[in-house]
């Protein structure tokens, strides 16, 4: 954990519902945080309720090492800088900012931050939102901009662990091996042979045939085990067409008789 995780703190405002408590610790622990503070929630206990373990989904160390505190300015120790989340316009408090806009400034800074959110229901108090630096609204659709508390909690987890510098992308698929151009070159003569044998293509008038199946694979750009496919269907085409050959139509294609 860096200097910026420890230092970085979720404070949840009069939570009701156990499952959003639960649901908050996976959403910052996905992220690589893991300090959640609650002020006085419904229930003291709600971080130790099953739905709360349930919906934490195996974040249960984070629900494990949540402080409980009766009031907002309990939960700002150590904390510098104090944002709200508030999507209800107010007539005076702390300037409002999208997240990335201010994330990209405050990243710099020294601060120990913290990120709070009001209740489901009512949101931050007047109070609690004037104890705050800035003001945090998350840019939703403007005829509709309702988010769950534990969506919200997310979308700020997020954008600030990717102001910080994020994860890096662990790749989740085998190394691709490109076919090279003498590959491509392969196919293109072997499917050009099997084309003549079949009768779809005529060496006399050739047309542009070949140089549009040049132009399909190089947009395609193949792999080497796909030119083996395609170099397969090539076999089986002009086998099919020898002389003598017999086959009969059966469902899903056709079958070589012995």
């Amino acid at each position: 954990m860096t200097s910026s995780d420890a230092t970085t703190r979720f404070i949840l405002c009069g939570t009701s519902h156990a499952g959003n408590v639960g649901a908050a610790a996976r959403a910052i622990k996905v992220m690589g945080f893991g300090d959640l503070v609650l002020v006085a929630p419904r229930h003291a206990d709600v971080a130790r309720k099953a739905e709360a373990v349930a919906m934490a989904s195996g974040a249960t160390d984070v629900l494990a090492g949540v402080r409980v505190v009766p009031s907002l300015v309990e939960a700002l120790d150590g904390i510098s800088f104090v944002c709200a989340t508030a999507m209800t316009p107010r007539d005076f408090g702390p300037p409002t900012h999208a997240p990335r806009e201010l994330f990209a400034t405050l990243k710099n800074g020294a601060h120990g931050v913290a990120f709070v959110f009001g209740s489901e229901r009512f949101g931050l108090s007047n109070e609690d939102v004037y104890r705050c630096h800035a003001c945090l609204s998350i840019p939703t659709h403007p005829d509709y901009g309702s988010l769950n508390l534990a969506q919200a909690v997310q979308l700020i987890a997020y954008e600030w662990r990717q102001a910080l510098g994020g994860f890096a992308v662990e790749p989740r698929t085998a190394k691709v091996h490109w076919a090279d151009a003498v590959a491509v070159q392969g196919l293109l003569d072997h499917w050009q042979q099997s084309l003549v044998e079949i009768g779809f293509l005529d060496p006399q008038t050739p047309r542009k045939l070949m140089p549009r199946l040049q132009q399909l694979l190089n947009r395609a750009q193949v792999t080497e085990e796909e030119v083996h496919i395609l170099r397969g269907v090539a076999r089986a085409m002009a086998a099919a067409a020898a002389p003598g050959a017999a086959h009969d139509v059966v469902e899903g294609g056709s079958r070589d008789l012995d």
